[in-house]
């Protein structure tokens, strides 16, 4: 298996490299490829106010001790790899955060007026596996060992999480009227894992498990695994949410095609995924191939097929048989609009987030590139990119270093990045008509440690990784890896 460090520096490394070519392109664009962005909205409608004083942050570290309420099972709350470690249950009344650090999944109670969040005693606020003897009074969870991403069912029967030590996927009953959680029975497959763990049902191709997502019909459950480089497909049934991985070559589609998986194209490393509000359509992030896969879902079955032709990927660079777009190197996050027109991504590499649109044969697109002889090469167009520092023809972002998690209002009209490396909640404005993302200007286009210029304040802002905004367009929620926090914020309407 990969381990998490090296990965994370070779990427930091990438990431490091293609900023200090960044003023390089810009100035060889001069003024010339950025003439057509959009002016930034003054609005503070979608800005983000972190709650006041302990309400505005929970930890289970350092943080707890100056700044933030005290929880348990937090550390390491959103790790670097996975975005989607914090998640919020359909009818707001829960949140959810997966903490490698603790091996472990925090509940929170959400206060659906203030968004405040609380945690109940004992066994009701946290599941975890117990390591060592050592636990924080949690209910004990086989399997979840460094977990990185949590998903709440549609109905909010379930909760499903996947583990990157433990290379599996645990299934969780969540008691809709407490939030508490508790773990299916291993003959209902509670736990399953490609490694030999006692009472987990074996997977296939499950390497290291690093997404999870669930379809808007509740029917089916799908995981993205890194080291995997692949799309694992599982049927849901009945009240328990119990899963089955479909038979045969339906069950998995990976790079390599092996265990019997379909062969799938340009999914080297899967980091994150998102499915459209229809169903019809999966997309994976795969960060070592710098694209994104466009699966095709069939609703019957939910089984997953990738087309051949240029409707099955989106590449950076130039590969046969995919699509060809522009800045979004070593891809990591995804999320679709509330209509299902435009697929959003972050991505580590180009420090960028970058728009598309869903083509009539359900291709991914980016705005036009601008014509012309020499024009460098790599230019976009501002309304299909937006990078840190600058780079020719996108939209400037400010305090973006290593995006990682982003998330969509519920109307559409505004997107949030958290930053790894700056530790920076990013706002941003959309048009909800061309799908363009601009930032806020000034304090209000981010939040930060005091360290970030440019930003207003910030408490317990560090490598920054995953997101969600709560059903009702009232708050959203960050983890905090650095402070093994979770951050909560007011959302200005």
């Amino acid at each position: 298996m990969i381990d998490r460090l090296p990965y994370r520096s070779l990427l930091g490394l990438l990431a490091a490299l293609a900023l200090l070519a960044f003023p390089a392109l810009a100035s060889a664009a001069g003024k010339e490829g950025n003439k057509h962005a959009q002016p930034p909205l003054s609005t503070a409608a979608g800005s983000l106010e972190q709650l006041p004083g302990r309400l505005g942050c929970l930890s289970s570290g350092k943080a707890a001790k100056k700044v933030c309420g005290r929880a348990r099972a937090l550390k390491g709350a959103g790790p670097g790899v996975g975005s989607r470690a914090v998640a919020i249950s359909p009818d707001g009344r829960n949140v959810y955060v997966a903490a490698s650090g603790s091996n472990a999944i925090a509940v929170f109670d959400r206060n659906p007026v203030t968004g405040a969040l609380t945690q109940p005693q004992g066994k009701a606020g946290c599941v975890a596996a117990v390591v060592k003897g050592k636990g924080d009074g949690c209910g004990l969870a086989i399997g979840l060992l460094a977990p990185n991403s949590v998903a709440v069912s549609p109905d909010g029967r379930n909760v499903y999480a996947t583990s990157r030590d433990g290379s599996s996927l645990t299934t969780f009953i969540r008691n809709r009227r407490t939030g508490q959680l508790r773990q299916l029975p291993p003959g209902a497959s509670g736990c399953i894992s490609g490694l030999p763990i006692p009472t987990c049902t074996a997977g296939r191709a499950m390497k290291w498990p690093d997404v999870v997502v669930v379809s808007p019909d509740g029917k089916n459950v799908y995981v993205g695994d890194f080291a995997g480089s692949g799309v694992i497909s599982f049927s849901r049934a009945g009240k328990a949410g119990a899963l089955t991985q479909l038979p045969g070559s339906e069950g998995c589609v990976t790079e390599a095609g092996e265990e019997g998986c379909a062969q799938g194209r340009e999914m080297d490393h899967v980091e994150g995924m998102a499915i459209n509000p229809s169903g019809t359509t999966v997309y994976s992030a795969a960060a070592f191939s710098s694209a994104i896969g466009i699966l095709q879902r069939n609703a019957s079955t939910g089984a997953l097929t990738q087309a051949s032709n240029p409707n099955g990927c989106i590449t950076v660079e130039a590969v046969g048989g995919c699509a060809q777009g522009y800045q979004f190197a070593g891809v990591n996050a995804l999320v679709v609009s509330p209509k299902g027109g435009n697929v959003y991504a972050t991505s580590l590499t180009s420090n960028s987030v970058t728009m598309f649109r869903v083509t009539a044969e359900g291709g991914l697109a980016q705005p036009a590139r601008p014509e012309g002889e020499n024009i460098p090469a790599g230019l976009g167009n501002p309304e299909g990119c937006l990078v840190y520092l600058r780079s020719p023809g996108c939209s400037f972002g400010r305090a973006m270093s290593v995006p990682e998690g982003l998330a969509l209002s519920p109307a559409g009209d505004n997107l949030y990045v958290s930053a790894f490396i700056s530790g920076a909640m990013d706002v941003l404005d959309r048009n909800l008509r061309s799908g363009a993302v601009t930032q806020k200007p000034g304090e209000r286009g981010c939040l930060a440690s005091p360290k970030v210029g440019g930003c207003g304040p910030g408490r317990a802002l560090g490598l920054t990784g995953s997101v969600v905004v709560s059903p009702d367009g009232r708050n959203v929620y960050s983890t905090s890896q650095e402070s093994s926090a979770v951050d909560v914020f007011r959302r200005i309407r």
